[in-house]
């Protein structure tokens, strides 16, 4: 019989031949917590009496969510995290480096065929890379840090074939809101999501990495990509050769196959309150914004940063809209600052953040007021996402949200393209 990726990604890792259903004790690649989850991540380990993790060279701990420390409680919480990495030699990325699921990735730290798990339910974006990256609860998490090993329900699969011709206008988060509006935020509960087709074949690794990022928002336990030569690009230029990709058998068994043609596909914006509420942008547009965010592990990447500077050069954010701008990592904000990107968003009248998650989480940085509205780049927009409960928030590409701050209201940015 057949198997799909994460049947011989969990086979493998097993050391047993398995299929959909099965009850499998595997063992992990790789483990991350950022630090709105490391804290219990920790709690959990020490109640287990143990004096040692199963190996610090393959755990890493993020400071993202609240970075830099907003107040005394997050910063106890932050030394927590450095003495517990400190005592265990456990690599940190601390403030300022940037987004988890886009600093593991950019570190060399994801390879095809990996087992990785995240304290963070976004951990699905490595995907991308052709691995098996699920998110998991912080006692999870705490298990797999002392034993190196997990249980697992092996997932069925359903296969998402995305095709045609890519419309002008139309990015990466355009088909990943398209691709939710389609199955639903419950279509794909605790399944793996293999997604391929000839659109997924031209789009950019960048772009893959948004698409499996909202794979979370349709419940999935993963999302997986067939490796390519993008993909080997992509490793090459993180200088990772030890690895072996994945494929799934021709006779493999899937749960179901969608088939998604966005050869007349419009730019997409999800509506409040909920990420699968997503239409067309004339439905929307013409809608008064209050703020607008770009970054986040769903669009803080250089090609968005591009993308938004090309909108942006020469015009200014409309009078009375604010505009804020996350990089995603360090390595992202230098490589803008080289290109000239940074000086044009501030010259729009934007204000950039340091890279980490920012406004996304709604602890600290731009948290909107009653009544306003923001267009964001992010991958939620459920009530008190940003941190107000009061406010609205409409999700979209980079182009978008860019387009909409020009213009202080939402708009179809194909007019600036």
């Amino acid at each position: 019989m057949g198997k799909t990726i994460v049947e011989k990604i969990l086979a493998s890792h097993s050391e047993r031949d398995v299929k959909a259903g099965d009850i499998v004790l595997a063992k992990v690649d790789f483990l991350m917590a950022q630090d709105g989850t490391a804290p219990l991540v920790i709690r959990n380990f020490e109640n287990l009496g143990i004096d040692k993790v199963f190996d610090p060279e393959k755990i890493i701990f993020v400071i993202d969510h609240n970075s830099p420390s907003p107040n005394e409680g997050v910063s106890s919480l932050h030394k927590l995290i450095r003495d517990f990495a400190k005592k265990y030699r456990i690599e940190i990325y601390d403030i300022g480096e940037g987004i988890c699921h886009i600093l593991l990735p950019e570190r060399g730290k994801v390879k095809p065929g990996n087992l990785i798990l995240g304290a963070d339910s976004h951990t699905p974006t490595y995907g991308a890379l052709n691995c098996f990256a699920s998110g998991v609860g912080s006692t999870d998490l705490a298990i797999a840090l002392a034993t190196g090993s997990l249980w697992f329900k092996v997932p069925e699969t359903i296969k998402i074939e995305i095709t045609g011709k890519i419309p002008f206008g139309i990015f990466g988060k355009d088909i990943a809101l398209y691709m939710v509006k389609n199955l639903t935020s419950e279509g794909a509960i605790y399944k793996s999501v293999e997604i391929k087709g000839n659109v997924i074949n031209e789009i950019s690794m960048d772009e893959r990495f948004t698409i499996c990022n909202l794979t979370t928002e349709i419940g999935a336990k993963c999302g997986i990509m067939e490796f390519d030569e993008k993909t080997k690009e992509y490793l090459e230029s993180k200088r990772i050769k030890d690895y072996e990709p994945v494929f799934p058998d021709k006779d493999a068994i899937y749960e179901k196959e969608i088939f998604l043609d966005i050869s007349n596909l419009n730019p997409q914006v999800a509506k409040p309150h909920q990420v699968d509420n997503v239409c067309d942008i004339d439905e929307v547009e013409g809608i008064e914004i209050n703020q607008g965010f770009i970054g986040t592990c769903t669009n803080g990447r250089l090609s968005d940063f591009e993308i938004v500077a090309k909108i942006l050069k020469g015009k200014k954010i409309k009078k009375g809209v604010r505009l804020i701008c996350s990089p995603g990592s360090r390595e992202i904000y230098l490589e803008c600052l080289k290109r000239g990107y940074i000086e044009i968003l501030i010259e729009s009248g934007a204000c950039v953040t340091n890279p980490g998650c920012g406004p996304c989480v709604g602890t600290h940085q731009g948290i909107p007021s009653d009544g306003e509205v923001v267009i964001s780049t992010a991958n939620r927009n459920f009530k008190g996402r940003m941190g107000n409960p009061n406010a609205f928030i409409y999700l979209a590409s980079p182009a978008t949200v860019a387009a909409s701050c020009i213009e202080g209201k939402i708009t179809d940015p194909r007019k600036y393209l």
